[in-house]
Protein backbone atom coordinates (compact mmCIF):
# COMPACT_ATOMS: atom_id res chain seq x y z
CA UNK A 1 0.00 0.00 0.00
CA UNK A 2 1.29 3.10 -1.32
CA UNK A 3 2.08 6.05 1.82
CA UNK A 4 0.83 8.74 -0.49
CA UNK A 5 -2.76 9.52 -0.79
CA UNK A 6 -2.61 12.17 -3.28
CA UNK A 7 -5.66 13.92 -0.75
CA UNK A 8 -3.13 17.04 -0.65
CA UNK A 9 -2.72 17.10 -4.24
CA UNK A 10 -4.16 20.24 -4.43
CA UNK A 11 -3.00 22.49 -1.23
CA UNK A 12 -5.01 20.51 1.96
CA UNK A 13 -4.65 18.06 4.45
CA UNK A 14 -6.78 16.47 7.02
CA UNK A 15 -7.06 16.91 10.18
CA UNK A 16 -6.80 13.92 13.07
CA UNK A 17 -11.05 14.04 12.77
CA UNK A 18 -10.86 14.06 9.14
CA UNK A 19 -11.53 17.82 8.59
CA UNK A 20 -10.11 18.84 5.81
CA UNK A 21 -7.71 22.44 6.01
CA UNK A 22 -5.56 24.27 4.09
CA UNK A 23 -1.36 23.20 4.45
CA UNK A 24 -0.87 26.52 5.15
CA UNK A 25 -3.24 27.37 8.32
CA UNK A 26 -1.75 28.24 11.09
CA UNK A 27 -3.21 24.80 12.92
CA UNK A 28 -0.94 22.90 10.42
CA UNK A 29 1.97 25.09 11.47
CA UNK A 30 1.73 24.88 15.23
CA UNK A 31 1.62 20.98 15.01
CA UNK A 32 3.68 20.80 11.95
CA UNK A 33 6.77 22.68 13.86
CA UNK A 34 6.50 20.24 16.83
CA UNK A 35 6.85 17.58 14.31
CA UNK A 36 10.34 19.12 13.07
CA UNK A 37 11.21 19.66 17.10
CA UNK A 38 10.71 16.03 17.57
CA UNK A 39 12.72 14.82 14.55
CA UNK A 40 15.58 17.01 16.19
CA UNK A 41 14.84 15.36 19.63
CA UNK A 42 15.46 12.19 17.65
CA UNK A 43 18.48 13.16 15.95
CA UNK A 44 19.76 14.69 19.63
CA UNK A 45 19.30 11.72 21.54
CA UNK A 46 21.84 10.05 18.92
CA UNK A 47 24.58 12.24 19.82
CA UNK A 48 23.83 11.81 24.23
CA UNK A 49 26.40 10.50 26.52
CA UNK A 50 24.55 10.23 29.39
CA UNK A 51 21.76 7.07 29.40
CA UNK A 52 19.73 8.83 31.60
CA UNK A 53 19.15 11.68 28.86
CA UNK A 54 18.46 9.67 26.38
CA UNK A 55 15.82 8.38 28.59
CA UNK A 56 14.10 11.50 29.48
CA UNK A 57 14.55 12.47 25.29
CA UNK A 58 13.00 9.13 24.60
CA UNK A 59 9.97 9.91 26.94
CA UNK A 60 9.62 13.13 26.05
CA UNK A 61 9.85 12.17 21.77
CA UNK A 62 6.28 9.47 22.89
CA UNK A 63 4.55 12.37 24.53
CA UNK A 64 5.39 14.74 21.35
CA UNK A 65 2.69 12.30 19.73
CA UNK A 66 0.10 13.10 22.58
CA UNK A 67 0.85 16.74 22.12
CA UNK A 68 0.51 16.72 18.48
CA UNK A 69 -2.42 14.78 18.01
CA UNK A 70 -4.48 16.94 20.14
CA UNK A 71 -3.38 20.17 18.45
CA UNK A 72 -4.44 18.59 14.71
CA UNK A 73 -7.63 17.75 16.26
CA UNK A 74 -10.19 20.72 16.62
CA UNK A 75 -11.57 19.32 20.01
CA UNK A 76 -9.51 18.15 22.62
CA UNK A 77 -12.24 15.54 23.40
CA UNK A 78 -11.98 13.94 19.94
CA UNK A 79 -8.23 13.02 20.44
CA UNK A 80 -8.68 11.64 23.99
CA UNK A 81 -11.33 9.53 22.90
CA UNK A 82 -8.81 7.24 21.22
CA UNK A 83 -5.44 8.78 22.69
CA UNK A 84 -3.93 10.20 26.14
CA UNK A 85 -4.01 13.95 26.51
CA UNK A 86 -1.04 15.49 28.09
CA UNK A 87 -1.59 15.97 31.64
CA UNK A 88 -0.46 18.10 34.62
CA UNK A 89 1.17 14.93 35.54
CA UNK A 90 3.49 15.35 32.45
CA UNK A 91 4.59 18.87 33.27
CA UNK A 92 5.38 17.90 37.03
CA UNK A 93 7.34 15.46 35.26
CA UNK A 94 9.00 17.56 33.23
CA UNK A 95 9.75 20.27 36.33
CA UNK A 96 11.50 17.30 38.74
CA UNK A 97 13.58 16.20 35.73
CA UNK A 98 14.67 19.95 35.13
CA UNK A 99 15.51 20.36 39.13
CA UNK A 100 16.82 17.29 39.34
CA UNK A 101 19.44 18.07 36.59
CA UNK A 102 19.81 21.55 38.04
CA UNK A 103 20.77 20.18 40.92
CA UNK A 104 23.52 17.88 39.53
CA UNK A 105 25.46 20.88 37.57
CA UNK A 106 27.61 23.33 38.31
CA UNK A 107 25.85 26.84 38.80
CA UNK A 108 26.06 29.73 36.31
CA UNK A 109 25.47 33.44 36.16
CA UNK A 110 26.25 34.09 32.95
CA UNK A 111 24.89 33.35 29.38
CA UNK A 112 26.12 30.33 27.69
CA UNK A 113 26.90 29.66 24.35
CA UNK A 114 24.72 27.59 22.61
CA UNK A 115 26.15 23.56 23.17
CA UNK A 116 29.77 22.48 23.50
CA UNK A 117 29.07 19.00 22.93
CA UNK A 118 27.32 17.75 19.95
CA UNK A 119 24.42 16.63 21.91
CA UNK A 120 24.32 20.35 23.59
CA UNK A 121 24.37 21.71 20.59
CA UNK A 122 21.54 19.69 18.96
CA UNK A 123 19.48 19.83 22.30
CA UNK A 124 19.87 23.86 21.78
CA UNK A 125 18.15 23.52 18.66
CA UNK A 126 15.51 21.37 20.14
CA UNK A 127 15.17 24.63 22.31
CA UNK A 128 14.97 27.18 20.08
CA UNK A 129 12.83 25.75 17.86
CA UNK A 130 10.87 24.58 20.79
CA UNK A 131 10.53 28.10 21.21
CA UNK A 132 9.30 28.92 17.78
CA UNK A 133 6.69 26.15 18.00
CA UNK A 134 5.48 28.13 21.22
CA UNK A 135 5.11 31.22 19.64
CA UNK A 136 3.34 29.96 16.88
CA UNK A 137 1.04 27.97 19.70
CA UNK A 138 0.24 31.52 21.00
CA UNK A 139 -0.50 32.86 18.36
CA UNK A 140 -2.74 29.50 17.15
CA UNK A 141 -4.85 30.15 20.85
CA UNK A 142 -6.03 33.58 20.08
CA UNK A 143 -8.85 32.20 18.20
CA UNK A 144 -8.84 28.24 19.09
CA UNK A 145 -9.05 26.96 23.19
CA UNK A 146 -5.38 25.17 23.87
CA UNK A 147 -6.14 23.44 27.51
CA UNK A 148 -3.69 25.63 30.29
CA UNK A 149 -1.77 21.89 30.66
CA UNK A 150 -0.96 21.70 27.11
CA UNK A 151 0.60 24.84 27.45
CA UNK A 152 1.92 24.70 30.62
CA UNK A 153 3.85 21.65 29.04
CA UNK A 154 4.90 23.44 25.79
CA UNK A 155 6.68 26.28 28.30
CA UNK A 156 8.85 23.66 30.06
CA UNK A 157 9.97 21.57 27.10
CA UNK A 158 12.06 24.54 26.08
CA UNK A 159 13.69 24.56 29.76
CA UNK A 160 13.60 20.66 29.92
CA UNK A 161 15.83 21.07 26.55
CA UNK A 162 18.38 23.79 27.78
CA UNK A 163 19.13 21.61 31.27
CA UNK A 164 19.88 18.74 29.16
CA UNK A 165 22.03 20.51 26.48
CA UNK A 166 23.77 21.49 29.43
CA UNK A 167 24.17 18.02 31.10
CA UNK A 168 25.59 16.73 28.36
CA UNK A 169 27.95 19.80 27.71
CA UNK A 170 28.80 19.10 31.46
CA UNK A 171 29.37 15.12 30.59
CA UNK A 172 31.41 15.56 27.76
CA UNK A 173 33.71 18.36 30.05
CA UNK A 174 33.89 15.25 32.72
CA UNK A 175 34.72 12.69 30.08
CA UNK A 176 37.68 14.84 28.81
CA UNK A 177 39.09 15.70 32.25
CA UNK A 178 39.13 11.95 32.89
CA UNK A 179 40.67 11.19 29.22
CA UNK A 180 43.27 14.27 30.10
CA UNK A 181 44.47 12.55 33.77
CA UNK A 182 44.77 8.95 32.24
CA UNK A 183 46.60 10.04 29.27
CA UNK A 184 49.19 12.30 31.80
CA UNK A 185 49.30 9.45 34.62
CA UNK A 186 49.98 6.48 31.27
CA UNK A 187 52.56 9.21 30.21
CA UNK A 188 54.11 9.55 33.68
CA UNK A 189 53.61 5.25 34.26
CA UNK A 190 56.12 5.57 30.61
CA UNK A 191 58.46 7.64 32.45
CA UNK A 192 59.21 5.71 35.23
CA UNK A 193 59.73 2.71 33.41
CA UNK A 194 62.40 4.57 31.35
Amino acid sequence: MPIYTKGGDKGSTSLYDGQRVSKDSLQVDVYGTFDELNANVSLADKFCQNPENVKLLRWVEYHMFFLQGELASQHATTFQANSRLITAEDVQFLEQAIDDKTAQLPKIDQFILPGSSTAGAQLHVCRTVCRRAERLLVAFMKDHPVRPELERYVNRLSDFFYIIARSEDDEQRLQTIVAQVSKRYLEAVREGDQ
